[in-house]
């Protein structure tokens, strides 16, 4: 069993290292159009980095376009208004004034994500795999919801991914409870073949802009 887990891990990583350099070579003037365009919107930076939950709870940097205004995390924690509807549960905020023009389109088509192929090759992510958590909303979701502690550890057991089941499986319009049930059942059941039907369901998710 030993021996099959490991076999996957080298087969998993090379085809995270393998379709990250084909995406790099095929994306990059779409890399070059959109940086110019955030550029041209507002003058800030192309690249926003912010900390997340990696395997075995690691925080790394994790790399995305920039899709809103640059003091958009400053906003979010002295906004009541923004911070109170987080910590509801509204995970993305309606209408979410800090987002720009180009972000609209970015995160619509999920093109923000892009730069993610970055922490692929970095090892701190693979192509597929759970959502990437923030560090102060896993906190929050493990207070409110201790008795899914399981679930939670199921998560953390795996790389975080650029897609995933949760992804392609609906995404905004799916509760948050229930993407953490989607996302331990892939990290307990994780295998190629999982992983390739994630990744051809994958642009289909894209063009609907779910």
């Amino acid at each position: 069993m030993l021996m099959i887990g490991r076999s996957y891990e080298i087969a998993k990583r090379v085809t995270d290292i393998i379709i990250s350099l084909i995406c790099f070579l095929l994306l990059s003037p779409l890399f070059l159009v959109v940086s110019v365009l955030i550029k041209l919107d507002d003058g800030g930076k192309v690249i926003y980095f912010h900390d997340r939950c990696g395997r075995g709870r690691k925080t790394f940097r994790l790399y995305k376009f920039r899709s809103m205004v640059e003091n958009a995390d400053d906003l979010l924690f002295s906004d009541p208004k923004f911070l109170e509807q987080l910590r509801s549960g509204v995970h993305k905020i309606p209408n979410d004034p800090r987002i720009t023009r180009i972000g609209k389109f970015i995160r619509k088509y999920s093109i923000d994500e892009l730069p993610q192929f970055i922490n692929v090759l970095k090892g701190d992510m693979s192509v597929v795999g759970p959502r990437a958590y923030r560090p102060d909303e896993m906190q929050k979701f493990e207070q409110d919801c201790p008795q899914m502690a399981g679930e939670i550890n199921d998560i953390m057991s795996v790389k975080p991914g650029i897609t995933g089941l949760w992804q392609v499986s609906g995404r905004s319009k799916i509760p948050f409870e229930k993407r953490v049930v989607m996302e331990a059942f892939y990290a307990r059941k994780k295998s190629l073949v999982l992983d390739w039907i994630i990744m051809l369901r994958t642009p289909l998710a894209i063009i609907e802009g779910v």
